[in-house]
Order: structure tokens, then C-alpha cells, then sequence
């Protein structure tokens, strides 16, 4: 039997699913911030620091007692998250950590040539050196293994030892053991990630498998394809079949789309509840998320599910682009109502607010000016400015 969800449903599942119908204001320590990152799956790090970094934003997003040294704790002492790809670099648990030792061998083959063809015969001679060097002398910065002759020309002119260590990194022969100005410092693998987090490997039937039922236990409903691309781990043809051979455990749900179009199909566990009545409703504040936000990834799920279209304009030239730079949506209970564009001038002391968008049938009411003016006083907090600026303009568009 298929169930017909509503989109208001769809879109509180969801939401609850990705850790924002948690209220904001309870206290999270050190261990409830590692299982916010386990139960949301990963966390996307980004150097961008318009306001504040991605991963910070994200956190506290959620939680407005989010602390960073908690998170630093858990990467950088305690061994408890890592770093590494999803979609883009991101914070993830060690205990995921054996599962992304496949991703590390399914790579390396396709590395190895698209790498060749990029660097040309000959990139990987420092690979060896390299990795020496750090087993014997410890951890390193790109920096400081840089030859003095080396013109720097970014990413597609690397010398021969930060390609190296990209390398390295990404088919999980080295670790990111910390960040200096969010620049990687890279080690052995086993000085980062503690060794009972490495073992017992997971055959390829066992790792499939927790691939897509870790990745519909946080979507809460998925296509196949909205499944693989969770964690960018398998391909969309291994979703589908892990889909075909476990139809006992699932069960057809058909999602309403945000335009009331025609009813998108999906997937789910068979105990579904057909009573939301144990989902919570959201908190009704207003809040900021990061243009990284997990909620937002999957752009366009964001459309069908919230009516709501959304792009980062970072690499889109000036002149041709609809918001700016680096606008951040805003999230009112179960619905994204609108974008911002604001910049943290720590020079001044100030947030700059510099324009608001409200989305078409938003009211721009006294109560949600009250609610939006509350949430930047408390980005400005974390951000550590002392005051909100409205520039000259800010007001934009109402819906």
C-alpha cells in the first residue's frame, strides 16, 4: 500500500530528519554535538567566512549552544570525526570511517588516470618521498614541503608534493589532522583516525547496504537516486538494485510536491509511520542556514519539497547575477521564506545587512521583521561583532 504524503508532512520529516526540529536553545556538549553530526551524517566544510565558516553555521543552525572548540575537540583530539569527501569535503564520524576505505579503492583507479592526464607522466613522483617524509618527520603543512623554484598558478599548478599529498589524502594513505587558517595539515592516516575505528573491513555486499539504509534513515524518503547521492558513495545503479532486493523491508510513498503538481514516487522503511503525530513540528523562529546547509543540498529536491529555488552566485560574474555573492536562506518553521545577503565586518564590529528578499506570498509582517531582527542578534553574537547594520537599500524586495 502506497502512502500519500502531504507536502507539510514531507517537508517536517525531512526537517526532523536533519536535525532542525530540535529546539535550538537546549544545551549541547561535547557529546551531543558528535550525535547531531552522526544522526545528520556529515557536516560540509567550506574556507568562505562571509559571516562565518560553513561547518559553524550549519551547527548552529541548530543549536545556538553549538560551541567550535567542541567541534575541534572531536576532530583534532579526541579522534571522533574526520575529514574527508561526500559531495565536498565535509566532517564526518569515525565510526563511518571503514565504510569510506571503499571509497578510497574506488577512486584511486580513476584518480590515478584522470590525475595523469591532468599532471601529466611523472605526477606521481614525489608520491613516495612524500609519504616518507611525513612517517618519519610528522605531520606537514603544503607549505613546507614546497620547493623554493616553485611558481605557484593554483590548483592546476601544484607542485609535485601538494599534488602528493592531495593524493594521498583522498585514497586514504594520510589524514587532515587539523587545520592552521584553514589550511590542511596532513598525517599518517592511523596517527588520525584511531585504529579501532579502521576494523572490521566491510566486504562490498555489507558496505552497499549500509550505504543506502544509512542514507534513507536520514532522508526519510528518497528516490534510488536521491539515495546514492547521499553520501556519493555508490553509483544510482547500486541504489537501485539494493532497492530491488530489499522491497520486504521498504514501502512505496508518494511525496506531494510544493507546486501541487503530480506526486513524485519514493521510497521508505516499511514501519513508516502513517501517524506523523511523533514527528515534532519545528521550531517557529526564524533562522539563517549556510549556503552548505545538508537541508539545501540537493537543490533540486529543495524546489519540490519547499518551492524554492536556489543557486550560489560566488562564481556567476557581477552583472549577471540575481541576488550576490554569498546570500543566505532563511528558514521559518517548516518553510524557507526568503534570502539575505550580509557580510560580518569584524574591522567595525558590525553584521552588514545588505538585502533581504522575502519569497513571493511572504509577507513581510512587524512579527517576521521581529523574528528575522532576533536571529541577527544572534548571528552577530557568534559571529563576534557587537551590532546589526542595515545598509542603505537593505529592504529589497517584499513578496
Amino acid at each position: 500500500m502506497t502512502i500519500l504524503l502531504s507536502n507539510a508532512e514531507a517537508r517536517r520529516i525531512f526537517l526532523a530528519r536533519q536535525g532542525l526540529s530540535a529546539p535550538p536553545g537546549r544545551l549541547l556538549g561535547k557529546a551531543d554535538l558528535l550525535n547531531l553530526i552522526h544522526d545528520i551524517g556529515f557536516v560540509q566544510v567550506d574556507s568562505i567566512a562571509t559571516v562565518e565558516r560553513a561547518h559553524h553555521q550549519i551547527l548552529f543552525s541548530r543549536n545556538q549552544t553549538y560551541r567550535r572548540e567542541h567541534l575541534t575537540a572531536l576532530l583534532e583530539k579526541d579522534g571522533d570525526l574526520f575529514e574527508h569527501w561526500t559531495h565536498d569535503a565535509s566532517v564526518i564520524p569515525s565510526s563511518f570511517f571503514r565504510y569510506w576505505k571503499h571509497r578510497f579503492r574506488r577512486k584511486e583507479a580513476s584518480m590515478t588516470e584522470r590525475w595523469r592526464r591532468w599532471q601529466g607522466e611523472g605526477f606521481d613522483k614525489a608520491f613516495g618521498e612524500t609519504y616518507e617524509r611525513i612517517a618519519s618527520g610528522g605531520a606537514v603543512l603544503s607549505r613546507d614541503l614546497k620547493a623554493d623554484d616553485h611558481k605557484s598558478g593554483g590548483w592546476w599548478n601544484w607542485h609535485p608534493n601538494k599534488t602528493a599529498l592531495e593524493y594521498l589524502w583522498h585514497t586514504g594513505k594520510l589524514a587532515i589532522a587539523r587545520r592552521e587558517n584553514f589550511q590542511k595539515v596532513y598525517d599518517l592516516v592511523e596517527r588520525v583516525v584511531p585504529a579501532h575505528h579502521h576494523a572490521p573491513d566491510v566486504e562490498h555486499d555489507a558496505f552497499v547496504d549500509w550505504a543506502c539504509r544509512s542514507a534513507l534513515e536520514r532522508l526519510g524518503f528518497a528516490t534510488h537516486g536521491e539515495i546514492a547521492a547521499f553520501w556519493d558513495l555508490i553509483s544510482p545503479e547500486e541504489a537501485k538494485a539494493w532497492v530491488e532486493d530489499h522491497r520486504e523491508e521498504l514501502r512505496p510513498v508518494s511525496i506531494e510536491p510544493a507546486d501541487g503538481g503530480k506526486p513524485r514516487a519514493s521510497h521508505a522503511f516499511a514501519d513508516f509511520p502513517a501517524c506523523l503525530g511523533d514527528v515534532p513540528e519545528p521550531p517557529a523562529r526564524l533562522r539563517v542556514l549556510s549556503p552548505f546547509d545538508p537541508l539545501i543540498r540537493d537543490r533540486n529536491r529543495t524546489e519540490r519539497l519547499f518551492g524554492y529555488f536556489y543557486r550560489i552566485e560566488i562564481f556567476v560574474p557581477e552583472p549577471k547575477r540575481q541576488y550576490g555573492y554569498y546570500v543566505f536562506p532563511l528558514l521559518e518553521g517548516d518553510r524557507l521564506v526568503g534570502r539575505i545577503d550580509m557580510k560580518a565586518d569584524r574591522k567595525a564590529g558590525t553584521l552588514d545587512v545588505k538585502r533581504l528578499w522575502w519569497e513571493p506570498k511572504v509577507r513581510a509582517s512587524a512579527g517576521r521583521q521581529e523574528k528575522l531582527e532576533a536571529e541577527l542578534a544572534r548571528i552577530a553574537k557568534f559571529a563576534g561583532v557587537e551590532t546589526v547594520r542595515y545598509l542603505d537599500g537593505w529592504r529589497g524586495d517584499a513578496g
